[in-house]
């Protein structure tokens, strides 16, 4: 029974991360209707962005954590602007190959900048982790602080989204962009700040993952950002609290994977709901069947 809690405990740290992650995917596909692959780099750059921050220039974790999400939902809106805007009255084969290799380009350029081998990241001292055994389950305080981090940004996320002016001109767009321009919304402007929102917050979980694990490396956004995508589908894409449920729950499988399986075996559980859930329901936990005209 311990051991169980405590992969329902490990589980929930990183599947709270996932969820994170796939709030990018969500909010994206929920407008644009298509699959931005290069969200995963987006946390990868968020990693990157604070390790550099803290360990290079110095300043405190704060300022570092507040900068990161600022340079990184900068670098999403300038990624939307340069390589997915041209494109967004294109096939949806063009965004999503042009997805791909800004994927692959930031993967590259962060190896060419800062080599390929993982740099450590050090903890700050207001951080330094501190381990709790409770009814032998063993819990560090980073581990709350990760939960409690992700789940005040997705709490905060959702209140946004469905309660203030920009939130409604979001969801007018993701229901009808043509109607939503009519009636004065500048899908611009939109568009811009559900990259800048949802880089942030993939920026926020790059830079607490590499705190937890005390490494950064290029190709770390590769596969959380396919299981993240992963954990969007399987909440409902497009539905910002199915990404929630989507990222907790895979995050828990992947561990009790791990713990009773193999950890050989842990990312392929996250492909393996995929498929599963595309055989029986393609909607998704929380989605909505959804016809297209032809």
């Amino acid at each position: 029974m311990n051991e169980f809690l405590q992969q329902m405990v490990n589980g929930i740290t990183v599947g709270s991360v996932y969820a994170l992650i796939a709030l990018g995917y969500t909010m994206v596909y929920g407008i644009l209707m298509f699959i931005n692959f290069a969200h995963g780099e987006i946390y990868m750059a968020g990693a990157f962005i604070g390790w550099f921050l803290m360990t290079k220039l110095g300043l405190p974790f704060l300022p570092s954590l507040l900068a990161t999400v600022a340079l990184v939902s900068f670098l999403g809106v300038m990624i939307e602007k340069a390589a997915y805007r041209p494109l967004r009255y294109a096939s949806r084969l063009g965004p999503l190959i042009t997805a791909i290799g800004v994927s692959i380009f930031v993967q590259n350029l962060a190896a060419a900048i800062f080599g390929t081998d993982p740099r450590p990241f050090p903890l700050p001292a207001v951080l330094q982790r501190n381990v709790y055994e409770i009814r032998g389950v063993i819990v560090d305080n980073l581990q709350v602080y990760i939960l409690v981090l992700s789940l005040t940004i997705m709490v905060g996320l959702d209140f946004y989204v469905n309660h203030t002016r920009m939130g409604k001109a979001m969801r007018a767009a993701k229901i009808n962009k043509q109607v939503a321009s009519l009636m004065g919304i500048n899908l611009d402007t939109v568009i811009s700040l559900v990259f800048a929102i949802g880089s942030g917050i993939a920026g926020i979980g790059g830079f607490m993952i590499g705190l937890y694990y005390n490494a950064v490396y290029p190709t770390m956004g590769f596969m959380p950002g396919l299981v993240a995508f992963t954990a969007a589908v399987l909440g409902g894409i497009g539905n910002i609290r199915g990404a929630m449920i989507g990222g907790m729950l895979i995050g828990i499988l992947e561990n009790l994977g791990a713990g009773y399986i193999s950890t050989g075996f842990k990312q392929g559980i996250a492909f393996f709901v995929l498929i599963f859930l595309l055989l029986f329901r393609q909607e998704g936990i929380l989605g909505k069947a959804e016809r297209e005209k032809v």
